[in-house]
Parts: structure tokens; C-alpha cells; sequence
């Protein structure tokens, strides 16, 4: 190798610390002319970069169809990489570095005709880290480190490898000395093994050879240093014809690519990532080749510092003692120095008390490592990756890869930028974000998202270029080209939905055009209420977002007037799974049209008053609503007869209460929407009294109308005796009980807080026959079983404790205190006085009820 008989060939393990030591020892005692690095040659003019102090690995080369970016490929390179530290050491030294695989141009194409007509590749494709080569896929691959570490006597590859070469170093010795002994290692392999599986890589070694060769006649033989995968060294070193290395790469086919620096996280260099040649503690590896000295010591002070952080009592002293013991069993095991396996068996002894659970913590944070890469802004970019910058430079949303929540209020300007941005991001198929439920708030002000960025990430962002050079562009024209391939009606509605959160209002008439087009066209009532929630929602949004929602509300009523005329023959004759779908379209569109009344008045007759903020404003209409309800528990209005709708409309929302009509458009602003509720309503009652309609269903109708305050109580007594007489089938029976207070309805509460229905229901079960029960009993368990245990238990004992009088609503003295129907005056006045504590000094002449008469207070 020294003498000057070839090229030195540097055979490596990459993202082996040890090898990349032992690389920058090689280079710098050969002082080459030129070195090679196993990667594509289209990235020869993104070297330079290499060099820019805004790049900071772990960073990955990719690649990608010009015609098709989806196609792509990824060659990850961490600090810790012997290619990357080839390419500094030669930057530093003026020395030319070059890539000399197979070019992006045939890979890419070739991964296309193995995969068929998509295209795809990731990082477990083509990498510079992947012993696979191009990864044609094959049943058996061979596994060189797994080989010689069983040869060694080792179960375990990776501790082979700590042993053999990242704990002994090249240390004052021959510094060539390691690249030898692997090469030697690696051709006894490829003797006995041949490619190993790999069967693109005789074709990539020509490529290499050709080279290598010319090289050697650019700068001499002895000039030239190749950094590859020690798997390719014995190939690289055999003689073989140029025409016959030449032959190899003839008729390959051929993709224009672009090649650009992308960030990498050492999370997608870990093995569990399905990186084919990843390994299982970048974060670990990182250390040891970060570390000058003590390794040991300092990595027990970074796990220290992480267990602190989360709260967890650990003192120098764990330090010290979990240093010891992992020295102490690094001596046991016949190992030069303690590696991954003893400073985690440590770790669990002493910082985590055995426990795993903290022990998860440090794998994750440590071990494999959150680290995310950065590139220079300087490096290549597609118009559209460019525009993303800038935005998240100017909303101060920086990429991270590790995971976080962000709490958005719609109302701030930078707050609604985020949120359009992170919405159009999502409508290009850039999942940077994705919602959660928000906490504390329930107002369509508020957002919660869960951040992290995914270097293919990247990639989806090039493929997303294809729609338009800026954010906006690219999501408007996706959308309208969304709009036009939808396979359903509901497509559509939630194409419009979203449209609306991301503000895109050159797409929205192109989505609505479609929707209403859609909409008169499809007769399927599933179809129809599926569509119908998504579309209302939206509604809501064009109060928050300031956005125009006329045209969609029009198509909205359209759809739940043809829901209405449409539901009643599709819930006949249907099965059970067919039935219990449909109950939760009436769900659904029960849902529906309650938005819709409270949607009905315009945000424009909505706004705050001046000087009061949107949340005063939200907290009174809350009052407004609970005292409406309130006022209507005790004047609940009952129609003379099943089939006719009741005299007073409803108060829009699950209330249990009625407000007469005029109450209603007093609410909703509008008397359009008020007899649309009431339309409703009519459908319900259709739904409730018909024998045809499956059991679940008519049972959920009268459920439904009863919150409503539509339907009196004995009404439902009646219909409920009607169902459960001995005359109904014991199924149906059940079905109907299913649909009425159905445990993923929050039936259980309502029996829970209102004993009324709980007599009905009890005295229903105490009186089936026992013949029939057995038949019941499986129906009934179904839908009690899904209550929480606490529902059922409170549910049990209330039972226990039994009603007053059994067969009717009425609940006598032995009944649990709070849960009679009428008000007990002398328990509620027992907490005004904390209530006004809570809500602040009286003002004076208000009754003089003294704050501080407190129940319990000096008694």
C-alpha cells in the first residue's frame, strides 16, 4: 500500500467513528492528491459546501428525478463518517475530492425498473452507509461484520466491532495496519461468498475501477486514495480488463437527477429506522468520536444531566459509582474498555434504580439522539424548499427534529400565519405538522399541533415543486387539481374544509364549484351525510378566519334538505352493520344541523362589542346558552302528538331543555335556520315511530329528541313500552336500548344524572321474561360494557339503592341526594356563598348575603 504499487485503498465501516479516525490518520501520513469517496459523482460541485460554517452534519446527499423528485435517494453522512471526514480533510488540505459510485442518473432509473412505475426510493436505497450497493432485492444477503464477529467468537456485530476497532485504534503502530487486515478479512469473504447477494454490486465496482484508473493517470498511482465500504476494497483491487468493466455498464438506463444537501437526524441513522445500513447508537458512536478522552466519564455525565432534566435524583456520586461498575464489568467480560453495553448496564443499576423506564428515556435522547443537521443556504434548492425558509425564518418556526407541541391562537396575526402555513403544508403532503386536541379550550380560535421534521421531508417538498415555485401557489393549484380527481362527495367537502384553514380563496370557487356539482348528483343519502358535518364545520371557520362562507352555506342547506327527504326509506331494512352505520350518520347530521343554527348569524353581527375582548364575548354567550337552557328545563314543551312537531323549537346543541321559536331566532339570528332545526326534528319523529327503521336507529332518534326537548317524557315512556313489549323480538329489543343510550353516545352519564331514564330502562330489564333474558342479556352487555368502570359502578348503585317507584320516572326519598327532578333549594343554598367568594366581592346593596357565612365556618 506504501509502495507506490496502487492506490491506497482505505476499506471502511461507515458511520464507524473508529474508521473515520483511522481514515483522517491515513490521509494525513499518506498526503494523497486526490481522494475518492464512494458516493455520486453528480455531487463533485456540492463538495465545496462541505466547507460553509452553516454546514453541520449529520446531513445526507439527494438525489432525485428531475420529471419524478418522488424518486429519489439519500446518502447520509454524520461527523462520525469516514467519508465525511475524507471530504474535510481534503477541503482543509486543497486537496480534489471525488465521488466515484455508480451515478444517481442509472440508480435512480434502475430502482424504477425494479419497482414498477412509482419510482420511489429512500435512504434504504441507495446510500453512501448501505454495504446493499444499489439494493437490488434478494432473498439472502450477507452480512460481513455479523460473519467475522461470529468467526471471533462474538454474538453480538456491534460489540465485535467496539472491541476490534473503535476501543483498540490505530494508537502508534503502523497507521495502515487496520485497512489491511480488513481488506485481508474481506476478500477471504468475497472469495467464499462471492457478492454476497448484492448482485448491483459488480456493476458499481466497474464503475469505480474506471475511476480509480483514470485518476491514477491524472495524478499517479500512488496520488490517489479511495475511501469506500471495505466490502468493495477486494474488488476495487482485483485486475480487471477496461473492456470488460466497460461492458458491465453499457445499456444502463438513465433519469435526469438534481443532487442537493438535505439535513439528516441521527434518528434516520439508526437501524430501527429501516436504514439499510444503519446502525443502532449514532448517538453513542457521535460521543466516542466527539470525546478525546474519558469517554465513560463524560457520556455518565450527559445521562446525568438528562436525568436531572426530567426531574430524577442523580448526584456526582451515581456518576462516579456507575463509572466504576461499568470499568469493573468491561474487566469481568474480558473487554478493553467499557462500551455501550456496560455504561447501560450500569446506568440501570445505579441512576435508574433497575428500572427500564427512565433507561427508554436515555436511549432515546442519547443513544440514538435527536441531533438534526443543517445545510447552508447557499446549497442548490428547488424555488418551492426556498419560499418554505423564508417563511419559517419570518414566523420563527424552526425545523427541529425533536418532537414539540405548539399552541396557536387564531387571533394573533404570526399565530394565523402559522396555522395557514402548517395547513397548506398538509395539502401538499408535507406532514412537518399534525394537529392534536387542544387543552383548556375548546373555541375554533385555538390550534394545537405536534411538531418534527423528517429529512424525506425534504424530498416530499421537491415533489411538491411540481404545483408552484412559492407555498401559496403550490396549494392553491393542488387543491384545485384535488377538487377535480375526488373519488366522493365527502372528498370534496373535506377538500373545502381545509381549504378554509389554509386560506386558500383562489382554490375555494373551483372547490365549491365541484361540491355543488357533486352534491345534485349524488343520491346516495350515506354519501350525503358523511359530506354534510365537514361541510357545516367549515362554516365555523369563516368566523375565525375572516373568510366569505355564503357560497358554502347555501350548498350546506341544499345538502341537509335532500339528508332529511332521503333518510327515512335508506334506515329501512337494514342489517345490523348496515344499521349501526346509519346511526351514526343521524349522529352526524344531528350534529350538523345544531352547527349550522349556531353558525347562522354573521360574524359580522358576532363581533365584540368595543372595549370587550372575543373571550368576554364567548363567556357570555356560554351564560346566555346555560340560562336559556336553564329557563327552558322548566318549561319543556310537549306536543299532543307523536307524529306532529312540538309547538317550540329547540335550543340548538345536546341540551336536555326547550326555548319557544321565537327564543330560538333570537339565538341563531335567522328563522331560515330555526325551521331547518325543525325539519329535523320531523325526520326524527319519522325515524322514531316507523317499525320498518332498524331498532338502533328509532332508538337513537328518540334519544335525540328528547335532548332536544322535543319529545316529552312520557312520550318516550310510551314509545319505549311499545318497543319493549313482549311482542318485540328480544334482539330488536336491545337494538332499540342500544340506540337510545348507547355507550359510545354518553348514554351512561345521562343515566347517571338524569333517574328518570334509568326507571325507564330498569324497569324494562326487571320485567323480560326469563326465557328471554338469556337471548337479551349478550345485546345489553355490549352496550353497557363500553361505559367507563366508574359510570358503572355509580350506575350499580344507584340500582341498589333502588327508585321510589318501579315502571315510572318517579323518584322517591330513597333515591341518591342531587338526582331528584325537582331543585333542592336548601343544598343549593349552601353553596352560594363559596360561589361568591369565587366570583369576588359583592357589590354593596346586593341582597347583603354576608361572603364569609360559610358552611362549616365557625360551627
Amino acid at each position: 500500500m506504501e509502495g507506490g504499487t496502487g492506490p491506497l485503498l482505505l476499506g471502511v465501516r461507515h458511520h464507524g467513528p473508529g474508521s473515520a479516525r483511522a481514515v483522517r490518520a491515513a490521509l494525513s501520513a499518506a498526503q494523497p492528491a486526490v481522494v475518492l469517496i464512494e458516493g455520486p459523482p453528480e455531487a463533485d460541485a456540492l463538495v465545496p459546501l462541505a466547507a460553509d460554517e452553516d454546514m453541520r452534519p449529520p446531513v445526507a446527499l439527494l438525489a432525485h428525478a428531475v420529471d419524478e423528485p418522488g424518486r429519489s435517494a439519500f446518502w447520509p453522512l454524520a461527523e462520525f463518517s469516514p467519508e465525511w471526514v475524507a471530504i474535510r480533510w481534503a477541503l482543509e488540505h486543497g486537496v480534489p475530492a471525488r465521488f466515484i459510485d455508480l451515478p444517481a442518473t442509472h440508480t435512480l432509473a434502475w430502482k424504477s425498473e425494479e419497482d414498477g412505475s412509482d419510482g420511489r426510493a429512500s435512504d434504504t436505497d441507495t446510500d453512501a452507509g448501505s454495504d446493499t450497493g444499489a439494493n437490488a432485492e434478494v432473498d439472502v444477503r450477507v452480512d460481513p461484520l455479523a460473519v467475522l464477529a461470529h468467526t471471533g467468537g462474538y454474538d453480538d456485530p456491534e460489540r465485535w466491532w467496539e472491541d476490534v476497532v473503535e476501543h483498540r485504534g490505530a494508537g502508534s503502530g503502523d497507521v495502515f495496519a487496520p485497512f489491511e487486515v480488513l481488506e485481508e478479512a474481506m476478500g477471504a469473504l468475497r472469495e467464499a461468498y462471492g457478492t454476497g447477494g448484492h448482485d448491483r454490486d459488480p456493476v458499481r465496482e466497474a464503475y469505480m475501477r474506471l475511476q480509480v484508473r483514470g485518476a491514477q493517470r491524472e495524478f499517479g498511482d500512488a496520488a490517489v486514495a479511495v475511501v469506500c465500504g471495505a466490502w468493495h476494497v477486494p474488488a476495487l483491487r482485483q485486475r480487471v480488463a477496461v473492456a470488460a468493466d466497460r461492458a458491465l455498464l453499457k445499456g444502463l438506463p438513465k433519469v435526469k437527477v438534481d443532487v442537493t444537501w438535505v439535513p439528516w437526524t441521527h434518528r434516520r441513522l439508526a437501524r430501527a429506522s429501516g436504514y439499510g445500513a444503519g446502525i443502532d447508537s449514532p448517538g453513542w458512536y457521535g460521543h466516542l468520536f466527539g470525546a478525546r478522552d474519558r469517554p465513560v466519564e463524560r457520556w455518565m455525565t450527559k445521562v446525568a444531566g438528562l436525568l436531572r432534566d426530567e426531574d430524577r435524583i442523580v448526584s456526582s456520586a451515581h456518576v462516579i459509582e456507575a463509572v466504576r461498575l461499568a470499568e469493573t464489568l468491561a474487566a469481568m467480560r474480558g473487554r478493553p474498555l467499557p462500551g455501550l453495553t456496560e455504561t447501560t448496564d450500569a446506568v440501570r443499576a445505579v441512576m435508574c434504580e433497575g428500572s427500564d423506564v427512565p433507561l427508554a428515556l436515555v436511549h432515546d435522547r442519547l443513544v440514538v439522539g435527536d441531533v438534526l443537521g443543517e445545510v447552508p443556504e447557499s446549497a442548490p434548492a428547488v424555488p418551492l424548499q426556498r419560499d418554505l425558509t423564508r417563511i419559517q425564518r419570518r414566523l420563527r418556526l424552526k425545523p427541529e427534529a425533536l418532537e414539540r407541541e405548539l399552541e396557536l391562537d387564531l387571533r394573533k396575526e404570526t399565530d394565523a400565519a402559522r396555522s395557514r402555513l402548517l395547513h397548506r403544508l398538509r395539502l401538499l403532503g408535507v406532514g412537518w405538522g399534525e394537529r392534536a386536541a387542544s387543552r383548556g379550550s375548546t373555541g375554533t380560535f385555538r390550534e394545537t399541533w405536534r411538531l418534527r421534521w423528517e429529512p424525506e421531508l425534504a424530498v416530499r417538498v421537491a415533489e411538491a415543486g411540481v404545483w408552484g415555485t412559492t407555498v401559496l401557489s403550490a396549494a392553491t393549484a393542488r387543491a384545485e387539481a384535488d377538487a377535480v380527481g375526488a373519488g366522493s362527495l365527502a372528498d370534496v367537502t373535506a377538500l373545502a374544509e381545509r381549504c378554509l384553514l389554509a386560506e386558500l380563496s383562489e382554490a375555494l370557487p373551483v372547490v365549491m364549484r365541484v361540491l355543488a356539482d357533486r352534491a345534485a348528483l349524488d343520491a346516495d343519502v350515506g354519501h350525503l351525510a358523511q359530506a354534510l358535518p365537514a361541510l357545516v364545520r367549515s362554516l365555523r371557520y369563516g368566523d375565525v378566519r375572516g373568510t366569505d362562507t355564503r357560497a358554502l352555506a347555501e350548498v350546506a342547506e341544499g345538502l341537509a334538505e335532500r339528508v332529511f327527504v332521503g333518510l327515512p326509506p335508506a334506515c329501512a331494512a337494514l342489517d345490523t352493520d348496515g344499521a349501526e352505520e346509519m346511526r351514526r350518520h343521524v349522529d352526524a347530521v344531528h350534529g350538523a344541523v345544531g352547527l349550522l343554527s349556531e353558525t347562522a348569524t354573521p360574524a359580522r353581527e358576532r363581533a365584540p362589542a368595543p372595549g370587550r375582548s372575543p373571550d368576554d364575548t364567548e363567556a357570555a354567550a356560554a351564560s346566555a346558552g346555560a340560562v336559556t337552557e336553564g329557563a327552558a328545563a322548566e318549561t319543556v314543551a310537549r306536543p299532543s302528538e307523536l307524529g306532529e312537531p312540538g309547538e317550540s323549537g329547540a335550543v340548538s346543541g345536546g341540551g336536555s331543555g326547550a326555548a319557544p321559536a321565537s327564543r330560538v331566532v333570537d339565538v341563531a339570528g335567522s328563522e331560515q335556520y330555526s325551521d331547518l332545526r325543525r325539519r329535523w326534528h320531523v325526520v326524527l319523529r319519522v325515524l322514531a315511530g316507523r317499525d320498518s327503521v332498524a331498532g338502533v336507529v328509532r332508538g337513537r332518534a328518540v334519544r335525540l329528541l328528547l335532548d332536544d326537548g322535543e319529545l316529552a317524557q312520557d312520550e318516550a315512556a310510551v314509545l319505549m313500552g311499545l318497543v319493549l313489549s313482549p311482542g318485540t323480538a328480544p334482539g330488536d329489543a336491545a337494538a332499540w336500548i342500544e340506540g337510545f343510550v348507547g355507550g359510545g353516545s354518553g348514554g351512561g352519564m345521562l343515566l347517571v344524572h338524569d333517574t328518570r331514564l334509568l326507571g325507564l330502562v330498569d324497569a324494562w330489564l326487571t320485567g323480560v321474561p326469563a326465557e328471554a333474558f338469556t337471548d337479551v342479556l349478550p345485546l345489553l352487555r355490549r352496550t353497557f360494557s363500553a361505559y367507563e368502570p366508574g359510570v358503572r359502578r355509580t350506575l350499580g348503585e344507584l340500582v341498589r339503592r333502588g327508585p321510589g317507584e318501579r315502571g315510572n320516572t318517579v323518584i322517591g326519598a330513597a333515591a341518591l341526594p342531587g338526582f331528584a327532578p325537582e331543585l333542592d333549594t336548601r343544598r343549593a343554598d349552601a353553596v352560594l356563598a363559596v360561589v361568591r367568594l369565587l366570583l369576588g366581592p359583592a357589590d354593596a346593596g346586593d341582597g347583603g348575603v354576608d361572603d364569609s357565612n360559610l358552611v362549616g365556618v365557625g360551627t
